[in-house]
């Protein structure tokens, strides 16, 4: 697989990197960023944090905007953030910010006329660990989190292979998609009118029905204009009371749903991982 270094940025003493390569589960050149640390340097394999943005994002928001680099140095982990979704002139986008390019929302579109590109599931699940694993020094220890759409498509990812992840987090997620305005316009869209094949990426439902778990901590501002009406964390606290799940969930006073609350409880989250990966 050809790999472009789009460009290289020392930062606490290990590499940020952004690359860009030909997809084969999204069928157009895909973009992803690594943050590499140190211990690299030094001939040691670390573990991955994969990270998904959300809605309207790349994966240049949670590198440059989070803070994590720092604690991800000291802690020997390497973060890896692909894009949010497909782009190129052939890719079927939509006027709309929550329906198209910029808003994949992890699945594996059946649809006209997404189903060409819109895999990425497949992507963040096969592809990119494969790829990542084959050419950087990481072993095949992993974690996943993410931020609204991407805090979906993390709990989702980490719900249905749980013997893939070492552990879970998210910030903001949108928890319960069959029952807000962005799922159900991405959904109807991506995977057809059939309800019964959405529940496949609702992790409030995979969370209820779980028999295999993953540590899981979620952060949500109190504060966030979306909160009533697109994110249902409730319906994530209520899967978890039922199935037993190792959720832990924190209602953050006076946070909204912007980068400075990630980044001022991305520390714990990426400490949270570190006890997991090793």
């Amino acid at each position: 697989m050809t790999l472009e270094n789009l460009n290289s940025n020392k930062s606490f003493g290990g590499w940020h990197k952004q690359y860009s390569h030909p997809s084969d589960s999204a069928g157009c050149v895909m973009r992803f960023a690594i943050y590499l640390p140190p211990q690299v340097a030094n001939g040691q394999k670390v573990p991955v944090l994969y990270w998904l943005s959300g809605l309207t994002c790349t994966d240049e928001n949670f590198m440059q905007k989070a803070g994590a680099h720092r604690v991800a140095a000291e802690l020997g982990m390497a973060i890896v953030a692909p894009d949010t979704s497909p782009r190129g002139e052939d890719v079927a986008d939509n006027e709309s910010y929550d329906l198209g390019q910029g808003a994949g929302f992890y699945v594996n579109a059946t649809e006209s006329p997404w189903e060409r590109h819109y895999r990425m599931y497949d992507y963040v699940l096969n592809e990119l660990p494969a790829l990542i694993e084959s050419v950087f020094p990481v072993t095949d220890q992993r974690s996943i989190a993410g931020h609204s759409m991407g805090g979906h498509g993390a709990l989702v990812l980490a719900l249905r292979n749980p013997e893939r992840y070492q552990s879970v987090s998210a910030f903001s997620p949108i928890s319960n998609p069959v029952n807000c305005p962005w799922g159900r316009k991405a959904f109807t869209a991506y995977l057809g009118r059939d309800t019964a094949r959405w529940v496949d990426y609702d992790a409030s439902v995979l969370m209820r029905e779980a028999r295999q778990f993953v540590p899981a901590l979620v952060d949500q501002g109190d504060a966030d204009s979306f909160l009533a009406e697109q994110l249902h964390p409730e319906a994530l606290e209520t899967a978890a009371a039922i199935s037993g799940y190792p959720l832990t969930l924190n209602l953050r006073e006076g946070y909204d749903h912007s980068y400075y609350f990630i980044a001022s409880f991305i520390e714990e989250h990426l400490r949270f991982h570190g006890r997991y990966l090793g």
